[in-house]
């Protein structure tokens, strides 16, 4: 595997129009939408994306960690004491998982689609 690293963070909202506006106009961030609830942000330094859907919006920002492969580190978090909360699934541009550190942190791990 590839070393691991933070190269997304994605933070809730409840007015994607709003946070928009905000970000935009106080810090130049530019917005791609993936749909009613969900914008991806870029030009911030870090890429990542609000998601204001009420049963998928994380309660805290929720920091995404790469890898290549994404099985393997599944069970790398496991053996090392954290505990899987949301099982692998797809979306646009790869795979995830979420996981729960011991302190009880939210964090995501992904692997990029191929062609990405």
């Amino acid at each position: 595997m590839t070393p691991t690293h933070i190269v997304y963070l994605e933070l809730p909202a409840r007015d994607l129009s709003a946070c928009k506006r905000f970000y935009e106009t106080a810090f130049g961030w530019r917005f791609e939408d993936y749909g009613p609830s969900y914008t991806a942000f870029s030009n911030s330094g870090l890429d990542g994306g609000f998601n204001a859907d009420p049963a998928e919006r994380p309660r805290s920002p929720l920091p995404v960690i790469a890898t290549d492969n994404l099985d393997a580190m599944a069970e790398l978090v496991v053996e090392a004491g954290g505990k899987i909360v949301v099982p692998a699934f797809s979306f646009p541009g790869g795979r995830r998982f979420h996981f729960a550190d011991p302190d009880g942190n939210e964090l995501a791990v992904m692997q990029p689609d191929a062609e990405a």
